[in-house]
């Protein structure tokens, strides 16, 4: 799957999901630090490529409704996270793939956990 990660994720995000065989790219490898949320989701959107953030603006599918997108994913972390409360996020996201399509939906990802929006 083809991904585009938000500036707010660091590079372990990307090492993780390259390594399970996703093609990924970021908001600084392409220049687009400080982008509107709606400047971002629209690049996603000619990209086809699935938005995954930790901008909890990207959870409200009023504002952005999943169906017209490749996918978003928010991953919620805890008020003091650790890099393995990240790392067990992505993992859990890496999982979910395997088993659910994500194409027009949003998820939002805990370590753990996903829950699964669909658009309208």
């Amino acid at each position: 799957m083809k991904f585009k990660l938000d500036e707010n994720l660091g590079l372990l995000g990307a090492r993780l999901l390259r390594e399970a065989g996703h093609e990924v790219v970021t908001v600084p490898e392409e220049e687009l630090c400080g982008a509107t949320d709606k400047k971002l989701i629209s690049v996603c959107r000619v990209e086809k490529r699935i938005l995954l953030t930790l901008d909890l603006d990207f959870g409200n599918p009023l504002r952005f409704n999943p169906s017209r997108y490749a996918g978003i994913v928010v991953i919620r972390l805890p008020s003091r996270p650790a890099n393995s409360d990240l790392s067990g996020a992505i993992k859990t996201l890496i999982g979910g793939l395997e088993k659910e399509e994500i194409r027009g939906k949003l998820w939002i990802v805990q370590r753990g956990k996903i829950r699964l929006f669909e658009g309208r």
